[in-house]
Order: C-alpha cells, then structure tokens, then sequence
C-alpha cells in the first residue's frame, strides 16, 4: 500500500474525515506530483522530498496565481500527509514545516439581499403550510405554532442584529412591545438595548398569542423562545429549521442565523447609517470589528456599480474618440 493510501486510510478510519474532505487531500498531494514530479502515477518517494523542494512547490503555487487561502490549503494538506509519515516513523522531518507563508485573505461575511429576506420569510409560512401534508408535524395547531414562532426569530434577528445565543437567552421580562426594544444579554454578560422594527413587532404579537395557548407567561423569566413541550429553544434546533426554509426559498444552504445579523449591519450601512451606531447595536467592543461590514457594503457598491455604469463594463484601452 502507497503512503497516499496509508494516508487516506488513516483519514478516514482515525479522523472520521468525509469522503469529501478525504478526496481533497488527495487532489493536493497530486498537484504537488504534478507540479514537481511530472505527473508520474507511481511516484511514492515522498522521504526524499526536503524542505528546498517544499519552497519550490510553494513558488509554482504562486506562479499559477492562485488565492492565499488556496495556497495555504494546499501547504496545510502536504503538512499534514508529512506529520503522518512522522508519526509513522517513515521520516524524521518534515519539509513542509517552517515555510515563509502569505497571511490569510480576510473573508467579507456573507449576507442575506433585502429580497433574500423576504424570500426567506414567505418559505417560512409556505413549509408549514404544507407541514402537515408532507408529515413534518401531527395537527394545525402545532404547524401554527411553530410557524409563528420562527417567522418571529427570523424577523427578530434582523431587526435587531442579535446572535442566535442572544435569541435563544431571551425572557419574557426583556421585551417591550410596546416600545419596540429588547434588552439584550450579549458575550461576557454585557448587556445593550436592540430595536424591533414594524415587521419584528408584529411577528412578536403574533408569535406571543400562540404561545399563551401551550404555555403560562405568567413568570418575567421565562424563555421567550420555547419548543414544543415548552422547553427553551435551543439554537440547534432553530438552526435545522432554517435549512428547511432556505431550501424551501431555494437560497443557497450555508446562510445561517449568524448571517442574518450581518445582514442587519451591512443593509444599515447600506442605507447611510454611522459606523459608530451600528457598533453599539451590534455590541461590538471594538469599532474595528465593525469594520468589516463597511467593506461589505463597498464590495456591493462596486459591484452594483461594474454591472450597472457602461464605462465600468468596458476594457481599459478600448475606448474610441
């Protein structure tokens, strides 16, 4: 058995890792016979690759142009395979170690567009309307219940920008309707003040009457948010739930709940709010974490603005007199 087999075996059986993940490891380990052995199939000499041909693996990599992050995922898989054969006592050192790498590219957050929103909004009624008939629940009630209860999360952590932990902390006692305000328990205990817009507002109301009907609200510090035997709601739960929704929107399946929220920031921004006000929203400690929703809202500016101005969309040097 070759060392890639070994490897993919080890991969699998010890670290439980995909077939997926397991098939992408091995793509590396044959860009880098590819790249430095010519392609040959039967190449299994990996103890005779030293660090000087490590560095030079890492040049073609940049000569190809290939993202930073591709480039350390492809260095991070030869790392790997090479602290396999450590372990397995079949080298002393590894070559991939200690090698002069570029830092990793910042990732801009992906949100929800306003549309999105509403698309994900409108699955949330469609999938429980139809709950019922497909067997995903037992009764109307229980569809209507739960239906009511997640457009009021959806609505609730745009509107006001909370985390999913956020959410799912709320009691009873931290809401005003009324007011349109949530008190908010964030990380390290730091409590702030979150708004609810008219959308959020009235998917409360009505979320709320549901909830009368299974359990008391009698008690201030009961959680808000609860499951269908009256439990709190874990963000387990909720974030299963939405997979649901964004397939029944047919939005892509990574959005998550987090993603909600830097929607809540990017479209804040979008619409001229200040960079110091959405921190405070946010509850952000740093303003520089918030930074990177003025990105965001560049980055979509930039491409609105290639696919909508004519110039944008010529070639440099291709204008005629």
């Amino acid at each position: 058995m070759s060392y890639r087999e070994q490897f993919a075996r080890y991969l699998r059986t010890e670290r439980e890792y995909s077939e997926h993940t397991v098939e992408s490891y091995r793509l590396d380990l044959q860009q880098f016979v590819d790249l430095m052995r010519d392609g040959d199939e039967r190449f299994d000499d990996w103890p005779s690759v030293d660090h000087e041909q490590a560095r030079s693996f890492l040049f073609e990599l940049h000569r190809l142009e290939l993202s930073r992050n591709s480039i350390l995922r492809k260095i991070s898989s030869l790392r790997s395979f090479y602290r396999f054969l450590l372990r397995e006592k079949v080298i002393a050192v590894n070559p991939f170690e200690n090698l002069s790498l570029p830092h990793k590219e910042a990732s801009l957050p992906r949100v929800f567009s306003v549309h999105a929103i509403d698309q994900l909004t409108e699955a949330v009624r469609r999938y429980w309307a139809r709950a019922i008939e497909l067997g995903y629940c037992k009764n109307d009630e229980m569809a209507e219940f739960a239906a009511a209860r997640d457009l009021a999360l959806v609505e609730l952590i745009y509107s006001g920008g909370l985390r999913i932990s956020e959410a799912m902390g709320l009691n009873l006692d931290r809401l005003n309707l009324a007011e349109g305000i949530i008190k908010v328990e964030g990380k390290g205990k730091k409590q702030r003040l979150a708004a609810m817009g008219r959308p959020a507002i009235a998917a409360m109301n009505a979320y709320l009457a549901q909830r009368r009907l299974r359990v008391s609200d009698r008690c201030p510090a009961a959680p808000v948010f609860v499951n269908r035997d009256g439990g709190r709601l874990t963000p387990r739960s909720f974030q299963r739930n939405l997979k649901n929704y964004l397939a029944e929107a047919g939005l892509p399946p990574d959005l998550t709940p987090h993603k909600l929220r830097h929607s809540f920031a990017t479209h804040l921004l979008d619409a001229g709010a200040d960079l110091r006000s959405v921190q405070e929203m946010l509850g952000h400690a740093n303003l520089s974490t918030t930074q990177i929703y003025t990105h965001v809202s560049i980055q979509r500016m930039k491409e609105a603005y290639a696919k909508a101005h004519p110039h944008a969309r010529r070639d440099a040097g291709t204008s005629k007199e």
